[in-house]
């Protein structure tokens, strides 16, 4: 019999914002279940021009792309945020975006039903149970924090289930 294939893999997965993009990287090594290897947050403080909140989201994806090295990064799709809010999120996902692009990785883009789908098997579950799949799915004791955190490991793992 011929051994299965191993496929080692680092995906990178992004909850993009103005305020805080999240990112969880994820190791995949087929056949094994995945491993968490880091998460957190990108923060922009509020009162800080938008140029400028721009420019940090912009360098520090830069930071987290040489760092962590992904072969695939996948990222929640705009979906409808409140409207004054949803120009904002565009042009840091813009950035998001072209940051990406500058290390030749496009990203997989999943809309939040999509996510959910892919970790509970309901496209309308809530919050909490994608949560609670993300802890189930990685085998870790407690549910990452912050949310925006845990969003992005979701994407991420939406990555490895999907793609």
């Amino acid at each position: 019999m011929k051994p299965a294939k191993i496929v080692y893999m680092k995906i990178l997965g992004i909850d993009p914002g103005l305020a805080i993009v999240g990112f969880g990287l994820i190791e995949v090594e087929k056949p094994a279940s995945p491993k968490l290897l880091e998460f957190g947050t990108i923060v922009t403080p509020k009162h800080t021009p938008i140029g400028d909140r721009l420019k940090t989201i912009y360098e520090d994806m830069h930071t987290l792309i040489d760092q962590f090295q992904p072969q695939l990064v996948g990222m929640e799709k705009l979906f409808f945020y409140r409207m004054g809010n949803l120009v904002n999120v565009a042009q840091a996902r813009g950035v998001i975006v072209l940051a990406l692009s500058q290390h030749n990785i496009e990203p997989i883009e999943f809309s939040p039903p999509q996510i959910k789908l892919a970790l509970t098997g309901h496209g309308n579950a809530d919050k909490c149970d994608v949560q609670e799949a993300v802890k189930r799915e990685l085998g870790l004791d407690a549910i990452p924090r912050p949310d925006d955190a845990a969003d992005a490991i979701a994407a991420a793992l939406t990555c490895w289930l999907i793609a």
